[in-house]
């Protein structure tokens, strides 16, 4: 039985570096699918936390400049 994994590594290294470059990303995302999914889950689950206490008015928004300026100022 040949190498299957042997056999696309010296394929792949035919391939031009933009290929090459995008095959690497297409395999490092199907290893991360899982965590990426629950991530995902996570995210939404918190978006909803969020936005629910922004409308019940226990938080207050925050302009992008207002966010701005003090990431500026942190960074000095």
């Amino acid at each position: 039985m040949p190498d299957n994994v042997a056999d696309l590594a010296v394929r792949g290294k035919q391939l031009p570096r933009e290929e090459r470059e995008r095959l690497v990303d297409e395999l490092l995302e199907s290893l991360n699918e899982p965590a990426s999914s629950e991530l995902d889950a996570a995210w939404a689950a918190e978006i909803e936390r969020r936005l629910s206490a922004y409308d019940r008015g226990e938080v207050r928004a925050v302009s992008a400049e207002e966010v701005f300026a003090k990431a500026r100022a942190l960074a000095k």
